[in-house]
């Protein structure tokens, strides 16, 4: 461990959070100081379940954990729909800020916490794990060079997972008055930053849901499709993305260009820690009469030291270090990924909410 890391404090004891703060401990230059909860039974639990030293301090509400001086960031998993009060009161603390996915119910939302984390000079980033691991920093790499790949101008992404019946009905994902944007909010967040991230994060002229949205009795979307457009003429692009709380497991990109095209099946959870691969062909043509192909997909495995998740708490201290000792500014990279990423995703539910029209942006 570093001589000064950064000292985390964890809202909500979400499971998910679980994994965030087995991250915290394996890097040099974070540490957890403390976790909160409404309930101080149930984050007891958590810091017994987890194995957390007597060191770190457990509180029973949100609020002391944001008045404690040895918290420097927070992590906070909590429902989407307190996002926006706990978010802004943690910026008002000067708390740094990795929030989890997705964070908002809308873009205004969005803007009001972004605009806490600047007034008061703190770092905001998203739990999106996948961007920090270096199989997207390969990826990035091939479908960028013109002679191997050409211009980018069909991509496809899905996120699903088969939902219990349990899951369907009792769920935080699935209930309007906590996570109201159901599987658009919990998934294709992933689809939708998937997509910007391979346009160099440039936002889609046109976006339009397709007629096949599944709703609880609740109103909260259970499954949903939709088309995403770019540009004109040569350098038009189109895009799909499905996610669905009533599909077997699946976190796929496809990404096609004018010589090649890419293909990854784990984007979101690589099948295992220590590496990730995914499939590359260029210059694909058939073998005379038709009988195959010229050659097939090269797979390119890219290994890495610690997991994703670990590699965004170490890039998130990192940020948060060099403004504690030199002063410099947050990076304003990753909350404009998360706004275009939000922008987007709320583009698709209007579109869902006027009976599938196209929404431009």
């Amino acid at each position: 461990m570093s001589q000064n890391p950064i000292r985390f404090g964890i809202v909500g004891c979400a499971e998910i959070a679980r994994k965030v703060a087995r991250a915290i401990n394996s890097v040099p230059n974070s540490t957890i100081s403390a976790i909160a909860s409404r309930s101080l039974d149930k984050a007891l639990n958590f810091a017994a379940i987890n194995g957390l030293p007597k060191t770190v301090k457990v509180y029973g509400s949100y609020d002391q954990i944001l008045d404690d001086p040895c918290v420097d960031a927070i992590y906070m998993p909590l429902p989407t729909s307190l996002h926006r009060q706990w978010a802004i009161l943690a910026a008002e603390k000067k708390k740094h800020i990795l929030l989890e996915k997705p964070t908002a119910l809308d873009v205004e939302e969005l803007d009001q916490i972004l605009d806490a984390c600047e007034s008061n000079g703190v770092q905001f980033m998203d739990g999106s794990m996948w961007l920090h691991h270096p199989r997207t920093a390969k990826m990035k790499e091939i479908i960028s060079d013109p002679k191997l790949f050409g211009h980018v101008n069909y991509i496809h992404s899905t996120s699903t997972t088969s939902g219990t019946k349990q899951f369907l009905e009792e769920n935080i994902r699935a209930k309007p008055d906590l996570d109201a944007l159901g599987a658009l909010g919990d998934l294709a967040w992933y689809c939708i930053g998937a997509l910007l991230w391979a346009k160099d994060y440039e936002l889609p002229i046109k976006v339009r849901a397709l007629p096949d949205v599944t709703k609880n009795s609740a109103g909260v979307i259970l499954s949903c499709t939709a088309s995403l457009h770019w540009g004109k003429s040569s350098n038009e692009t189109t895009a799909t993305i499905h996610c669905s709380f009533l599909s077997h497991t699946s976190m796929d990109i496809a990404i096609s260009g004018t010589r090649g095209s890419l293909n990854v099946y784990d984007f979101i959870i690589p099948y295992q820690e220590t590496s990730a691969s995914f499939d590359i062909t260029s210059g694909a043509k058939f073998a005379e009469l038709h009988i195959g192909w010229n050659t097939r997909p090269e797979e390119v495995e890219v290994a890495n030291e610690l997991p994703q998740e670990a590699l965004m708490i170490a890039e998130f201290a990192r940020l948060v270090g060099a403004i504690r000792t030199t002063g410099s500014c947050p990076d304003r990279k990753w909350p404009q990924i998360s706004r275009k990423t939000q922008l987007v995703m709320d583009a698709v539910k209007k579109s869902i909410d006027t009976d599938c029209r196209t929404v431009y942006l």
